[in-house]
């Protein structure tokens, strides 16, 4: 019989390698434990549903129960894994150890809100990670019965994507952030200001180069104390100010982990025998990539490892397309470490920004505008991430 096989985490890492798995093993026992409901759901689809006024379920494709039924899993939602012990192969479910023959850790990455803010405030600042966070965000919005001001902190990937859809869907919205443009990480300044420009042009109030510094209660609801002494009032504030992989369970059972997450090599083993990793909560080989395709690879090449047949993962030249409707962007950073220069062409928000190295080799790229046409061009001729 094969062994049986454990997953914590039940996101998208956790179901793709569950659907991959099944293809090779439909027999095998599988237990996904997880600490929300466990509903199959497309993570990259939080960030579309304000502007869609979709409310929660229709977010679902399938609930932990159909879940269950439709891939022949055990699913314990709501249920926290407090220690790993790989010696004895258990799991510490509160007063329950639970054996586990393979283990595999989808345990995802966690905001990093840069401040705190008083329990009185809970109910009107958030931040949105998984289906349940968008459950809670949405119940504040509804509630309002109007349209609300909701004070977007942080100007990465998360924010601006939240930005722009809840401004799509009829919200106002301040968006603040340290940086002196949007999306900081992903675009060069020329880029980014375009994309801010496009974001002013249609409504939103941006306050860059500003952090917050207070968060206490209000007469709107919050009341937002920025680092130049400026105050702002907010019905809600949604608070996207960066993921960190969660690595706490798998460092204290002893494995090796850094800031990128838990290490695995090219087969997705941890340095502990019989574990696992992937997802955002895994830095593979060097490289923690949080995007969908380095994900769906990971969760193809590991299915195969899992049922018998070593599969080394490899991330192609993949950009990444940002969800603002209001300036398409895609990006795609080049490799860490390497020396570039960006070189711009084209005008006004339609604009492409090449990352060159020294000896004018294409290292990544960041398109805008009408200029995202040409990603596939341009992603042929860049390097892997992880080849």
């Amino acid at each position: 019989m094969t062994a049986p096989l454990t997953l914590i985490g039940s996101g998208m890492a956790a179901m793709g390698l569950v659907r991959q798995l099944r293809a090779h093993q439909p027999e095998r026992p599988i237990t996904l434990i997880t600490a929300d409901s466990g509903d199959d759901y497309s993570k990259p689809m939080l960030s579309t549903g304000f502007a869609k006024r979709l409310p929660p379920e229709r977010l679902a494709s399938r609930s932990a129960l159909e879940v269950a039924d439709s891939l022949g899993v055990v699913v314990r939602t709501h249920t926290r894994v407090e220690a790993i012990d790989p010696a004895a192969r258990e799991l510490q479910l509160g007063a329950e150890r639970l054996a586990y023959d393979e283990l595999v850790l989808a345990t995802g990455a966690a905001p990093t809100p840069p401040l705190d803010w008083p329990q009185t405030l809970d109910g009107r600042v958030f931040t949105i990670n998984d289906l349940d966070d968008y459950r809670a965000f949405h119940a504040a919005l509804t509630s309002l019965g109007r349209p609300a001001r909701v004070a977007v902190v942080g100007a990465g990937l998360v924010g601006c994507e939240y930005a722009n859809d809840l401004l799509a869907g009829g919200h106002a919205v301040d968006l603040i952030a340290p940086e002196a443009t949007p999306l900081p990480q992903l675009l060069p300044p020329v880029l980014g200001e375009a994309l801010g420009a496009a974001f002013s042009e249609a409504g939103m109030r941006r306050y860059p180069g500003r952090s917050v510094v207070e968060l206490v209660p209000g007469r709107a609801g919050v009341a937002i104390g920025l680092d130049d002494g400026a105050n702002l009032e907010a019905d809600l504030v949604l608070v996207a100010t960066g993921l960190r992989p969660r690595t706490q369970l798998a460092e204290a059972a002893g494995l090796a982990v850094s800031a990128q997450g838990i290490l695995t090599d090219r087969y997705l083993a941890t340095s502990a025998p019989g574990i696992h990793a992937l997802g955002d909560a895994a830095c593979v080989d060097g490289v923690n990539a949080m995007y969908v395709q380095p994900l769906q690879a990971a969760a193809k090449a590991l299915a195969v490892t899992l049922a018998g047949t070593p599969s080394a993962v490899t991330y192609g030249a993949w950009p990444v397309l940002v969800k603002t409707p209001l300036l398409p962007v895609v990006s795609l950073p080049p490799p860490d470490g390497v020396a570039c220069e960006w070189r711009i062409e084209g005008e006004g928000r339609d604009l492409s920004a090449l990352a060159e190295d020294e000896d004018g080799r294409l290292m990544g790229f960041a398109l805008t505008g009408s200029r995202v046409r040409r990603k596939v061009e341009l992603a042929r001729i860049a390097p892997s991430l992880l080849g």
